[in-house]
């Protein structure tokens, strides 16, 4: 048996491939515990669930109109430096607590990758987005130094200041939740393995099966959880093209912040949350931020999808599916009904999206998701030796806390 400790954001996007690899490591018989916020991990691991607590600060929201570097720069400075310096001290005591063979990092999770190194422990990176793997940064040398630095400031205070390394990639194992059919061709790392994606249950929503009619095509729309302040429009005109078509497709749109003033009827229906696994067995396409997750749940089905990136890693993903064959992006900002609709049309009546869709739909399930992901962990458990900790006494008296507070995340 080996002991792999799962360092995690309040990120639910992050967390959800990470429940469903530590699940294959216990049903093999190891042990997997975790370092985050207690209450939120918990909530999407379970109620059993080996937390040990970590302080997280106060996620700021990022202003709609950041592109570019100043985009960039936000991520860093708002967001993961002080992620960093607030879960580092968690992060230890949960590494002397639990003893780990293996910590599992998630790639925006420094403190788990440098705490790790300090106390002398493998870890391995859990990869949940392409933003890492990304060349944005291939023209713009000054902002690469300048993020270079900020690494090298947090590895001084948390980590082995004689490593070298990028913590965001383990020299040993990089597991990367998505395959080349989808992503491109990656970065040269040795160490790198795609393992396509992990999904997790979740609970289920009531739904009205008898509404769909089988003789028109279905189309999902959603923006996801994190951007109901921002959809109200794009909502709207996606509503108005699905009504315009009625007689070919019915809609079903998720309205999770009550943005929309539309009726339901026979050509669309408006719920607050939607089964969209189940949904996307029947389904034809999806209208979609290009989130990471709803971006793998459809093609797994093979279903084509119409992206409209708002912001973080999703024009990323959203190229990712535009190059790979699978979809059709519209501008989130500026996209109208009738782009909106003409998109549609694109994705229903071209047969190549649906093909490619499927073609990277065959590629995940060939990954082998959260089992190839597990075996990796276990191969590299068993190979790796630890090394002694700074400290090798286990902090008993900080036991793993458990929480029923209310989950508050932001998906990415």
């Amino acid at each position: 048996m080996s002991r792999f400790l799962f360092v995690v954001p309040p990120l639910v996007g992050h967390v959800n491939p990470a429940v469903s690899v530590a699940a294959e490591l216990t049903r093999c018989g190891h042990r997997a515990a975790w370092a985050g916020l207690p209450g939120f991990v918990g909530e999407l691991a379970g109620p059993d669930a080996e937390v040990y607590p970590c302080d997280v600060p106060t996620l700021p929201e990022r202003p709609a109109a950041l592109r570019g570097a100043a985009a960039l720069r936000f991520l860093w400075e708002e967001f993961l430096v002080p992620l960093a310096g607030a879960m580092a001290p968690g992060v230890r005591r949960a590494v002397e607590g639990f003893r780990p063979d293996v910590v599992v990092a998630d790639q925006q999770t420094l403190a788990g990758a440098l705490v790790a190194e300090r106390l002398g422990v493998p870890y391995a990176t859990a990869s949940t987005t392409p933003a890492e793997f990304s060349d944005a940064l291939d023209g713009m040398p000054k902002v690469a130094q300048w993020t270079a630095g900020l690494v090298a400031e947090l590895r001084a205070r948390l980590g082995d200041p004689g490593r070298t390394h990028d913590p965001r990639f383990s020299p040993d194992l990089v597991l990367s939740f998505t395959t080349p059919e989808l992503a491109g061709p990656g970065p040269q790392l040795p160490q790198l393995r795609y393992v396509g994606p992990a999904f997790t249950g979740r609970p289920a929503a009531d739904f009205p099966w008898d509404w769909l009619d089988e003789h028109r095509a279905t189309v999902l729309v959603s923006l996801g959880t994190a951007n109901t302040d921002l959809g109200a429009r794009f909502l709207a005109e996606c509503a108005a093209a699905a009504r315009e078509r009625g007689r070919r497709l019915q809609a079903v749109l998720a309205d999770p912040g009550g943005v929309l003033d539309q009726e339901s009827d026979a050509d669309l229906l408006v719920l607050p949350r939607i089964p969209q696994l189940p949904l996307l067995r029947r389904a034809s396409a999806m209208v979609s931020h290009a989130g990471q997750n709803t971006v793998a749940e459809c093609l797994w089905h093979g279903v084509p999808l119409v992206v409209a990136p708002i912001r973080d890693d999703q024009p990323l993903i959203a190229a990712q599916v535009t190059g790979a064959g699978a979809g059709v992006r519209v501008r989130f900002g500026r996209a109208d009904r009738r782009r909106i609709g003409a998109a549609l049309d694109a994705v229903l009546d071209g047969p190549a999206y649906r093909a490619a869709a499927r073609r990277v739909g065959d590629s995940f399930r060939a990954a082998g998701g959260a089992a190839a992901a597990a075996a990796y962990l276990e191969k590299f458990a068993a190979q790796k030796p630890r090394a002694p900790q700074e400290s090798r006494a286990p902090q008993e008296s900080r036991a793993p806390q458990e929480s029923r507070e209310p989950q508050e995340s932001r998906e990415r």
